[in-house]
């Protein structure tokens, strides 16, 4: 993974680096995921796609939110680096593409839970990753500079705050130990202030547990 570091003087885009921390960790893991599967194990292919559905679709929330939000201010206020915004736009397309791929194997490994099926979902899912990196990286190194030149900080936190709403209550905690899992002292101490005070209590009092619970069956056989 290339070293983000500078990207976390920045003094509030840095939010963005830890949101992403959670879709390279992700997408990572689900082609092993998915490869661990014993064949014809139908109820473990059907647990991992479930789990797919869930980072495809904080992957588009995410997406959609910079495509609403974030491309038409830097198009209008940063035009000398129009054809940058371009390529975000145009790799948020790529990206869209291999998902659908994805999409379009899983029925067929999930009536099945075969080994060929399954390779083919993998490779899907590799393919995917690789688009998925080539576009973070880039965001990282040379759009968090533009967002930082040309939203504000209130803009950027309009940004957040629709991510937020856009959340499933249902899924609240769950997303945010998948934030956290990863996150430094500091940067949870950020996102548990932003959570409301009874979301707080709800995390250290079993939300934590749940995730880790969660985590470790679903990783059980990676780490087997």
């Amino acid at each position: 993974m290339m070293n983000h570091a500078h990207a976390a003087d920045r003094p509030y885009t840095h939010e963005m680096v830890v949101v992403h921390r959670v879709f390279r960790r992700e997408s990572g893991l689900l082609p092993r995921l998915v490869r661990a599967v014993p064949e014809g194990d139908l109820a473990r292919a059907a647990e991992i796609a479930r789990h797919y559905q869930d980072y495809a679709e904080g992957l588009y929330l995410h997406h959609t939110g910079e495509d609403e939000m974030i491309w038409p201010l830097l198009h209008a206020r940063a035009e000398p680096r129009a054809g940058l915004v371009l390529r975000m736009q145009g790799q948020h397309k790529r990206i869209d593409e291999t998902m659908g791929r994805v999409e379009d194997l899983l029925p067929e490994w999930l009536r099945t839970a075969s080994g060929t099926s399954g390779e083919a979902l993998a490779l899907a899912l590799e393919s995917h990753r690789a688009a998925l990196l080539e576009h973070l990286d880039e965001e990282e190194w040379h759009v968090l500079d533009l967002i930082a030149e040309h939203m504000s900080a209130a803009e950027w936190e309009a940004v957040g705050r629709r991510g937020l709403e856009q959340i499933p209550r249902n899924r609240a905690l769950i997303v945010l130990g998948a934030v956290l899992e990863d996150a430094t002292p500091q940067e949870r101490r950020f996102y548990l202030g932003r959570v409301p005070v009874t979301a707080r209590l709800l995390w250290h009092t079993v939300g934590r547990r749940r995730y880790t619970r969660r985590v470790r069956r679903l990783r059980a056989p990676l780490t087997a």
